[in-house]
């Protein structure tokens, strides 16, 4: 019977879903037939380093999200230790989590982006580093963690009187207008697109993981060749970071454009995908017809280290 470990936690702001996520996982693997330990991947490394040695595992469930488990440091620490993990390898979790190399990369390849600009605080709260709407976010957090729409006749300041616990560095994009658009891809192939449609404001942190307050259109209700497009522009992001297993990429479809004129922008990708129960990989899965405890079976049995 394989070893499978999964982990878990972690520092990072997203450890609330990380610990679901792993809950969830553990579960569905003990289902699957596997012997399955969790472990909660703290602030010493050596004791996560010890922790591992002593379970031993054949392959570890990499359930991690945001700083540490999702930007390829703990991916350097199990190609050190030869343990096969799950999800992509450190370079392509690396590349993916810098959110302004990661656009530079889309750009090469073709793929269209939100024009952008790296600042610190004090100059996004000195003036607005270009027209309104524009969004402002952390450059390597995930989940929309920290992420602001600065709209017009919005009298705030980005950033001024709240508590910013991400760095003096952000990343300011233009606001695309438009449909909110995610694609998961399993291997090299798409998976179904999701349209997301916010009960309230736009797809923020609550919106994911509180249920309820959004409606999760599946399959989306695009047009055939939109939905080819944001399929083909999944995997080819999937690709170009160096990404295996799964991942999921996000969309703006600005549909608004006068004359007829539509645009699909590629916000980022998650190498790490959420595995809560309002998560939408699982879900898209379950569109095709994959349950959830055969979906995470087949991550575990698709890790590796890198070469």
């Amino acid at each position: 019977m394989k070893r499978v470990t999964v982990l878990m936690g972690g520092l990072s702001a997203e450890r609330e879903v990380s610990l679901a996520s792993g809950v969830n996982c553990a579960a569905a693997l003990k289902e699957a037939g596997y012997a399955v330990e969790t472990l909660d991947a703290g602030a010493d490394l050596a004791t996560v380093i010890a922790q591992l040695k002593a379970q031993k595992p054949d392959v570890v469930f990499n359930a991690l999200h945001g700083r540490f488990g999702e930007d390829g440091n703990i991916q350097g620490v199990l190609n050190l230790l030869k343990i096969p993990y799950t999800h992509s390898g450190l370079m392509a979790s690396s590349l993916a989590m810098d959110k302004p190399v990661a656009k530079r990369l889309f750009e090469t390849v073709g793929l269209r982006v939100p024009q952008g600009k790296l600042l610190s605080r004090a100059e996004a709260i000195a003036g607005d580093p270009m027209p309104r709407p524009y969004v402002v976010k952390p450059f390597n957090e995930g989940s929309s963690v920290g992420v602001t729409i600065i709209k017009e006749g919005d009298n705030a300041k980005p950033f001024a009187g709240i508590d910013w616990p991400f760095g003096d560095v952000v990343l300011a994009e233009r606001f695309i207008p438009g449909r909110e658009l995610t694609c998961g891809v399993m291997g090299d192939e798409a998976m179904a697109v999701t349209e997301l449609r916010p009960h309230s404001g736009f797809y923020d942190y609550a919106n994911k993981y509180t249920g309820g307050k959004t409606d999760h259109l599946i399959p989306a209700p695009l047009p055939a060749d939109v939905y080819a497009e944001v399929q083909r522009m999944a995997v080819l992001a999937h690709q170009a970071l160096g990404c295996r297993g799964v991942s999921r990429s996000d969309f703006r479809y600005d549909d608004t454009g006068a004359g007829g004129v539509t645009e699909i922008y590629l916000l980022e990708t998650n190498t790490q995908p959420g595995m809560t129960e309002l998560s939408l990989v699982p879900e898209m899965a379950r569109h095709a017809g994959i349950s959830y405890p055969a979906l995470v079976s087949w991550m575990v049995e698709h890790a590796q280290c890198d070469a």
